[in-house]
């Protein structure tokens, strides 16, 4: 078969095939008697097996290698082609990416593009200082795209430049709320922590939302921090919680200052009184944990916690019994009304009685 029917039956072009040739992968088995290249079935038959190895990626060196050396492995050749097929598929993808960000912030001119580009490279960037500069200067330059400071924020494990990831993610135009729920569902212990400390950042009803729904997180670490920010909004769901973090001795005097802000509220109040001494009664709750439980009692108002108290300052265990005691010393003293000097008259040695000899006195 000549040339250009090889061509026209097989798709590769008469060029290729004296391309292959002059390669060594395909060689004509015979000439005709005027010169012209005459190709065998063995022939073609080794085109097509050189244009599906070409499909599949490999180089024509490769292919070379791959058809004539009679030890060449094929899974060799295989796992190298799947690990540099991901690792182009990953390049593209992050340009992807980039470029969807870029136009994301709609940028009005080259200047704008090139902009973007600088601070996202610099939230890409292996120093921290330069990371932390960038997230400070997100607020005041170009608009960086949400999805970058967001994925910034999931990534950051300095606590500095987490800090600032996070004040500027606060301060941008868009919700980021949505965004930061996904990290919520994160396989990585550490995103789901940064994805709700950036939520307990973040003002508006939507992040006290998600905040709400990570309190029924299966981690602990995220249901404690949606309950701390949730607490000092006064938001009363975060009241179980919060005495869980007292009792298991997590971040617990965060957790009983919560419950104090949360116990302006009489009503609430009662109910956390109601809860902690619950808690302390019961059979499983351990010494050191009735401890903590009547430590955070001195932040609750009210008669359910004063008589908590009473009973508690004859407690069994001393250490129980003589917080109490002294925390209900304290309500005393506090409860206590101020005394009010009568008119006309001061205590001695104060300092208007000092003013006063001094004036007298030559």
């Amino acid at each position: 078969m000549l040339i250009g029917e090889v061509a026209r039956r097989s798709g590769v072009s008469a060029r290729m095939l004296r391309h292959y040739e002059s390669l060594g992968l395909v060689r004509p088995s015979g000439r005709t008697g005027s010169g012209y290249r005459e190709y065998s079935q063995d022939d073609i038959r080794r085109i097509f097996h050189i244009e599906s190895l070409r499909s599949l990626g490999l180089s024509l060196r490769e292919i070379g290698r791959a058809l004539d050396e009679p030890g060449f492995a094929p899974s060799a050749l295989v796992d190298d082609l799947v690990r540099r097929t991901r690792e182009r598929i990953a390049a593209e993808t992050e340009l992807l990416t980039r470029l969807r960000r870029i136009d994301a912030a709609g940028p009005a001119g080259w200047e704008d593009v090139l902009q973007v580009v600088a601070l996202l490279q610099a939230l890409g960037s292996k120093s921290a200082d330069t990371r932390q500069r960038a997230a400070l200067s997100s607020a005041h330059e170009a608009a960086v795209p949400m999805e970058a400071l967001v994925e910034a924020v999931l990534s950051e494990a300095d606590h500095n430049v987490a800090g600032a990831l996070r004040w500027a993610l606060a301060r941008a135009g868009d919700d980021p709320a949505p965004l930061l729920a996904e990290g919520l569902a994160s396989p990585v212990a550490a995103v789901r922590e940064r994805a709700v400390k950036a939520l307990a950042e973040l003002p508006g009803g939507e992040a006290d939302a998600r905040l709400r729904h990570a309190l029924d997180s299966p981690d602990a670490a995220v249901r404690g921090h949606a309950a701390l920010a949730l607490g000092t909004r006064g938001v009363g769901e975060a009241v179980p919680t919060l005495i869980d973090m007292v009792v298991e001795g997590r971040n617990d005097t965060d957790a009983a200052d919560a419950l104090s802000v949360l116990a302006a509220d009489t009503a609430t109040a009662d109910r956390i009184a109601k809860g902690l001494v619950g808690r302390i009664a019961h059979d499983t709750t351990e010494a050191p944990a009735r401890g903590r439980l009547t430590q955070a009692l001195a932040g609750i108002p009210g008669a359910r916690a004063s008589g908590a108290l009473v009973e508690l300052s004859e407690d069994e265990d001393r250490a129980v019994a003589l917080t109490a005691t002294y925390l209900l010393r304290l309500r005393a003293v506090g409860d206590a009304p101020a005394e009010k000097p009568s008119t006309g008259s001061r205590a001695p040695g104060t300092i208007a009685d000092r003013d006063e000899q001094r004036t007298v006195d030559p």
